[in-house]
């Protein structure tokens, strides 16, 4: 109402323009927009309305909204520019731009500032000038179409008269757009099209569907809620179904308070699910992106009092998308024609009558329970599934959703899970687009028993077989006896006995697909008697198995341990074979030299590549960690290597990678070998295209061990002069908007708005102590399983398979491992830890001695960088200043699980046992962040400041607690350097860690860490 007014107060006195401008939040943009709406909607004269957003030097808007969020949640509502202004100079607008460039279908603006502010003798001045700016904005222009230019802070009228100058008769390029259909939360937009899966949509947060959020709902326990919809994000839902209808419920307030929630704290856009309008209104209301409404029918007609007409207006004033249920006045559809009659009656409404686009309608063409045994519901899987084909045949843009467990109620857990898996592959296969489901409750199809899976289809399209009016094959009772007292596994013999009915050269594939060992020797004695050789089984059965595993990984139906279990089984049956081979057999197809660089200890993505590579035909030559680039250039020589793979976790370590590149050019060696890149530090835009300007040679990027692989055969290929073989294309080098300038740099002290007023606790000692032989017991509590199994162990896979994994595979692997740890003697925890006086000075935090002749003085002192914007926060700033004449306390630990776990995980890999290898390197990481966690909530107990913290391990590893930790290396503090300081503090070598030349601790497995007590201190980024 207030947007309306002003807009209106501003259109009676002729305004020709509407600008909402220096956006900094979606759900207030959208609010400006509609208010401006309405007063537009009153005037008899045309009004141009313009909306631009504020993205900061982040990347984002200031509450973390991608600029794909705000082109999707805003475009739809009618508006006829949108634009960014502000916060930034041309350089740093230029790729949010080029996005709005290749997917705004309206006409784009752009005011930027006139650069980045910098400190001068005056203050803050604005580096570009009039030319400058001009130039920035001709290359806008004529590179991204923009229709509407202008300047904002520090832009002069001098600026401005440069800009008319350069740019008042240019004419606009035409735009090709082609952006798909999709939703928005306040932070990501998503399209309905997932590539290589369906859109799965979380039904977990449904009060008519899942117990233990109607409990929450009932109990209004709004934090277990939000808890639910997390999990569903963690388990791999693309968007969130929310429905808080519940009888004796207000769901207008229920609506407000969840969705409210859920706008900041899910990543993913929610599909607001009611027949209430004022319930979809209150949920509308609170989100800032793109919702979908769930839903609209024509169960009580299309007249003016019907629901349809009543949600539509919503739907149109949100910008929202929309489920629309194949229901009409005589019921939910049941077989394909009717569905279909449904379909296109929805369709037409709402495209002519409501102006929607057809990519932003959600067909629901329904779904029953095919498991009653009544006659009537036998053909209902096979009706939905038709409707579905049928339907996207004649609206190819239109997208399909389905409730998709409706299909399996009835059945048991271990019955449902099957079918409903079975239900929407083939629902998908027909043109499904989308699915409420619960993903981690869909297995793939690779997975499934193949009878249960071929009874599941013959329920499905009713194949049920007679012998003149006598039924002898009801697919129905036999799928009920298949599961009649079985629980959610598959039985290993069962399996077993499948692999051994297969045909031999079949079998050995498919025993690599599964990673299957027993029985191989048996199967590779078998193909040599029947006069197959070696080098064939290798090349054309088992490299076969191994393409498809690629295959399966990069589709998402296949995780990490799995591929692992398949090279295993690949090495094995290599080492049975090489003695049967003749000495002119050459299984090799080209050789890399894999190093991790100088500097970074970090080898689990090296040796993630290894694997892969070495396990479909190319030679390896791992030369290990700490490489300098003489080491890696004699390896390479000596083993004549083909490509040179290098690969670096650290920052610290892209740095190595474009000197080794540099050394390789000096040495004259930049074409003798193609350079593959990886780590988790290495962008794509990093390695094409600022270390190929530096390289003569080839040099790529690889992100995982699988593109590796497919870069091998690419280099191997075009070597070998294979017809049509070439290397992928570099990434297209943005062409920078100006020269960088010199500039002073000039260092902020000035302390931030963080409180000073805070109680200094005392410390129970002052100084270091040591702890050895910390038992597992004592940390292991603070596991951080979801971590363990999805980010070390790759147990989560496209579908979002999480919570069935981690039942089936993670948790009973960890248990067995740590036993094994265990009885091992493999861990040896161990802890060192210390408070030290201290107080701030600017960006300095002074260590103070705490004894002797110099009690009070000044025993070393750290530098952390300060914030160029947002809080200017400093890590010093979270301690009590020089100048208050309070002397503050600081704690610091170091601690590790020793060596004797790290040399289990090499001897693991040199044994070939990768899975293995993989899960107790995992372990080992994750155990030391446990004990790291341990130690943390013990410091902050014996600074009596414990009584905050969160009474749930989850709130724990959310900071729910007074302070923080942070540690070198990180956003916060990032100088290894100043590991000398730490490390002199506390003799961390009375533990057995060492600090390398470097500054990284060895062993591996050991993390520092600087611990704060003040209550605002969380993680940060000190940009």
């Amino acid at each position: 109402n207030a947007y309306y007014i002003a807009s209106k107060g501003l259109l009676d006195a002729r305004c020709d323009a509407l600008l909402i401008e220096t956006t900094q939040d979606l759900l207030q943009a959208k609010s400006a927009v509609n208010g401006a709406r309405q007063a537009i909607d009153e005037v008899a004269f045309d009004v141009v309305l313009i909306v631009q957003v504020t993205v900061e030097t982040t990347g984002t808007m200031l509450l973390g909204s991608e600029i794909g969020a705000a082109l999707n949640a805003l475009e739809p509502l009618e508006i006829d520019l949108i634009g960014l202004n502000c916060a930034t100079g041309p350089a740093e607008m230029s790729e949010h731009l080029r996005y709005l460039s290749k997917f705004a279908n309206c006409a784009i603006s752009v005011m930027p500032n006139a650069g980045l502010p910098i400190l001068g003798a005056k203050g803050a001045e604005y580096p570009l000038g009039p030319d400058e700016l001009a130039q920035a904005l001709e290359t806008f222009v004529g590179d991204y179409g923009i229709s509407l230019i202008g300047g904002c802070c520090g832009t002069t009228p001098a600026h401005l008269a440069a800009v008319v100058k350069k740019l008042g008769a240019k004419s606009i390029p035409n735009r090709v757009t082609n952006l798909d259909p999709g939703a928005s939360s306040l932070y990501q937009y998503v399209p309905f099209r997932q590539d290589n899966t369906y859109l799965a949509i979380g039904e977990r947060t449904n009060a008519n569907g899942s117990r233990a959020f109607r409990d929450a709902l009932v109990n209004e326990d709004w934090e277990t809620c939000v808890e639910i919809a997390r999990d569903q994000i963690r388990d791999g839902a693309h968007m969130l179904d929310l429905s808080v209808d519940y009888v004796g419920r207000d769901g207008a307030k229920d609506m407000k308070e969840l969705a409210t929630r859920f706008a900041t704290s899910s990543t993913l856009p929610i599909v607001l699910d009611s027949t209430e309008p004022a319930v979809l209104k209150a949920g509308l209301e609170a989100l800032g992106g793109r919702s979908v409404i769930n839903s609209v029918n024509y169960e009580d007609g299309d007249g003016p009092t019907s629901r349809f007409a009543r949600i539509m207006p919503l739907v149109k004033e949100h910008g929202a998308s929309v489920v629309a249920l194949t229901i009409d006045e005589e019921g939910q559809a049941r077989d394909c024609e009717w569905k279909l009659r449904v379909a296109r009656r929805l369709i037409k409404d709402l495209t002519e009558n409501w102006q929607m686009k057809t990519g932003d309608i959600l067909i629901d063409c329904l779904t029953f329970p095919i498991a009653t045994g009544q006659e009537e519901t036998r053909r209902d899987g096979i009706e939905t599934i038709n409707a579905i084909r049928t339907l996207k045949k004649e609206f190819p843009e239109v997208q399909t959703t389905l409730g998709v467990s409706n299909v399996s109620f009835g059945l048991n857990p271990a019955a449902r899970v099957v079918l409903n898996s079975v239900f929407l592959h083939e629902c998908v296969v027909a043109g499904l687009d989308s699915a409420i489901v619960h993903p981690s409750k869909i297995t793939p199809l690779v997975r499934i028993d193949q009878r249960q899976k071929e009874v599941a289809l013959d329920l499905i399209y009713d194949r049920r077989k007679y012998d003149g009016d006598n039924c002898i094959y009801d697919p129905l009772t036999e799928f009920l006896q298949l599961f009649e007292g079985v629980e959610l596994a598959v039985s290993r013999n069962v399996r077993a006995a499948e692999l051994a009915a297969l045909p031999l050269t079949e079998r050995l594939q498919r025993r690599i697909i599964d990673g299957e060992k027993v029985g191989l020797t048996d199967d590779l004695d078998l193909a040599m008697s029947e006069d197959i050789k070696p080098l064939q089984i290798i090349n054309d059965h088992l490299l076969e198995g191994m393409k498809v595993v690629g295959e399966l990984f990069g589709k998402g139906e296949m995780q990490l341990p799995f591929v692992l279990q398949s090279a295993e089984v690949m090495k094995n049956a290599v080492a049975y074979l090489e003695p049967f081979m003749e000495k002119t057999d050459d299984v090799g197809r080209g050789t890399m030299l894999l190093a991790t660089v100088k500097g970074d200890v970090h080898d689990i993505g090296k040796n993630l590549v290894d694997i892969i590579l070495s396990n479909n035909g190319y030679t390896v030559v791992n030369i290990g960690i700490k490489q300098t680039i003489n080491q890696i250039i004699d390896a390479a020589q000596e083993s004549n290597a083909d490509v040179i793979g290098m690969s670096g976790l650290l920052v610290k370590s892209t740095v190595i990678m474009k000197e080794n590149l540099e050394e390789i050019t000096n040495r004259g060696l930049a074409d003798k070998w193609p350079v593959v890149l990886g780590g988790a530090a290495l962008t794509r835009a990093f390695v094409e295209q600022d270390l190929a300007a530096v390289f003569p040679g080839e040099v790529r990027y690889a992100r995982d061990a699988f593109e590796g692989l497919r870069l091998m055969d690419a280099i191997m290929a075009v070597k070998r002069g294979v017809p049509g073989a070439e290397l992928p294309a570099l990434r297209e080098r943005k062409v920078p908007l100006r020269p960088k300038k010199d500039e002073v740099q000039i260092i902020d002290t000035k302390r931030s708005d963080v409180a000073e007023d805070v109680d200094i606790p005392s410390a129970p000692f002052l100084g270091s102590r040591i702890i050895k032989g910390v038992a597992l017991a004592d940390y292991v509590g603070m596991l951080d399983e979801r971590a363990l199994y999805v980010g070390q162990w790759g147990l989560k896979g496209a579908r979002g398979e999480f919570e069935e994994m981690a039942e089936k595979e993670g948790r009973p692997r960890l248990r067995a491992l740590l036993n094994q740890v265990q009885s091992k003697g493999w861990l040896n925890a161990a802890v060192v830890y210390g408070y030290f006086p201290c107080v701030s000075e600017g960006n300095d935090l002074i260590i103070l001695h705490h004894e002797g002749e110099l009690k009070g003085t000044e025993r070393t002192r750290f530098t952390f960088p300060r914030q160029s914007r947002d809080r200017r926060l400093c890590l010093s700033d979270f301690f009590a200043s020089k100048e208050s004449g309070k002397t503050d306390v600081v704690a610091f630990h170091v601690v590790t699980m020793g060596s004797e776990i790290s040399k289990a995980a090499a001897e693991l890999f040199a044994a070939n046992n990768y899975r293995e290898y993989l899960e107790l390197h995992g372990l080992s990481v994750q155990l030391t962040e446990a004990l790291a966690e341990h130690w943390h909530a013990r410091i902050r107990e014996e600074l009596s400041v414990r009584d905050q913290d969160s009474s749930d391990l989850q709130g724990i590893l959310d900071q729910g607690y007074r302070g923080s930790r942070y540690s070198f290396g990180y956003p916060a503090c990032p100088d290894l350097e100043q590991q000398i300081q730490l490390c002199e503090l506390l003799d961390p070598a009375r533990i057995g860690v060492e600090l390398s030349e470097e500054f990284q601790l060895h062993p591996e497995q050991s993390t520092s860490a600087i611990i704060v007590h003040h209550p605002e201190a969380k993680y940060f980024n000190a940009n």
